[in-house]
């Protein structure tokens, strides 16, 4: 999933390379029909390239860097939002119904979606691991909340609620001691000896306060608030690792501790949850704290002029140059933590490096799939195409020019 390989040639690939150009090309024409005047879509070029590069024409979004040529709900769900910022309604609609059909078995209400969809040993296409990944699941909710009110699809909703109420019974625990936390998976990470782990970059405080305004008695308020309190306590030298643990000491007690399994390492996982802190609204009163328990990153990056791409949380030990994928994440972080110089510094070089792998890349090779989203994320956030609101709710730039009929 964020792994940044050369791919070798893929004969098959130029087909669908040219099926996905043809319809970025054909998108924006879609979208006028859907959505009215040309001001209603403004012109976004990397959304155009990822729908060139990596959404097929049956909204299939592919990474062919893996040997398993695979897609994941992380690749659908993230696709969506940036469909929902691009306003482009007929892409949203192709990838959640290929989620909906291959992911989660034609029925979103019946079963969460699978994490993992690709090649089979055999030859065949199909699941490849059926477990769930909540992140995603959190976005796809997300996505169609927002979705569903601004394009008046109440099927949207209705799928939303639907998949809400599966998050909130399948993929959420009442940890001791502490209260409810959104566990990785329905399953698996639930360990033996009162042991949970959890994936920080997994909580998004806005995506919480959207999904505590739409289900007022869900777990959602307390979930941030224990999000935070996460972060607090796994960040002794202002870095996040990719995977954290909780022990439960008693029916009543229990502590953060570092995660036996995977250890302290925060990498390509982590470097989310710095964009996610970065994003939060200041109004939001868990913005400041989570700042400040991340403030490592940006002492990293000050002193280097380029963030890590691996650094020990416990010992606050840094390794390598992150990818212009962590460049693009850091723009928001920075931004937020009163720094201009160090986000306009992470903001060039993102985009001349995405620049680069834009011009590189063609049949046969894609741009790395994990840089090219979190472009889209941190990018897109610098460039005011979207910002988050003390609601959890997205403020969109094309609404400002839409007809009332289209925008919320």
């Amino acid at each position: 999933m964020k792994t940044h390989p050369a791919i070798g040639r893929l004969p098959w690939r130029l087909a669908a390379m040219a099926s996905a150009l043809s319809f970025a090309l054909a998108g924006p024409a879609a979208v006028r029909a859907a959505a009215g005047p040309d001001a209603c879509t403004p012109a976004w070029p990397l959304w155009q390239a990822f729908g060139t590069h990596f959404i097929q024409p049956d909204g299939r979004v592919l990474d062919a860097s893996t040997p398993r040529l695979h897609s994941s709900s992380e690749g659908q769900s993230y696709g969506m939002f940036f469909a929902l910022v691009a306003n482009d309604p007929a892409a949203f609609d192709r990838m959640w119904r290929w989620a909906v059909d291959n992911l989660a078995g034609g029925d979103i209400g019946a079963r969460l979606p699978a994490w993992y969809w690709g090649k089979r040993e055999d030859g065949t296409w199909g699941v490849l691991d059926d477990n769930s990944a909540s992140d995603a699941d959190l976005w796809f909710a997300y996505a169609l909340f927002e979705a569903g009110e601004r394009w008046r699809r109440d099927d949207y909703l209705r799928d939303a609620r639907a998949l809400l109420a599966r998050i909130e019974a399948e993929e959420t625990v009442e940890l001791p001691g502490l209260g409810p936390m959104l566990l990785p998976g329905r399953r698996s990470f639930a360990r033996p000896d009162s042991l949970w782990q959890i994936n920080p970059s997994y909580l998004p405080l806005p995506l919480l306060r959207r999904l505590a305004m739409v289900s007022p008695s869900g777990p959602w308020a307390r979930i941030a608030d224990n999000t935070a309190a996460l972060l607090a306590a796994v960040s002794p030298k202002g870095y996040v690792a990719d995977w954290v643990a909780y022990r439960g000491a008693s029916p009543a007690s229990g502590l953060f501790v570092v995660d036996p399994i995977k250890g302290d390492l925060g990498s390509y996982d982590a470097i989310r949850t710095y964009l996610w802190a970065g994003m939060a609204p200041t109004s939001d009163p868990l913005a400041a704290p989570m700042l400040q328990a991340l403030r490592g990153m940006a002492a990293a990056t000050a002193s280097a002029g380029t963030p890590p791409e691996r650094v020990r949380a416990m010992t606050g030990q840094t390794e390598g140059t992150g990818p212009f994928g962590f460049s693009s994440a850091l723009v928001p972080y920075f931004t937020a933590k009163k720094q201009p110089w160090l986000a306009d510094l992470q903001r060039r070089r993102a985009q001349a490096l995405l620049d680069e792998s834009l011009r590189t890349a063609g049949p046969g090779r894609q741009p790395p799939y994990y840089d090219v989203v979190l472009s889209l994320f941190g990018l897109g956030w610098a460039e005011e195409r979207y910002r988050f609101l003390s609601t959890g709710q997205v403020q969109l730039s094309w609404e400002k020019t839409c007809p009332p009929t289209v925008a919320r």
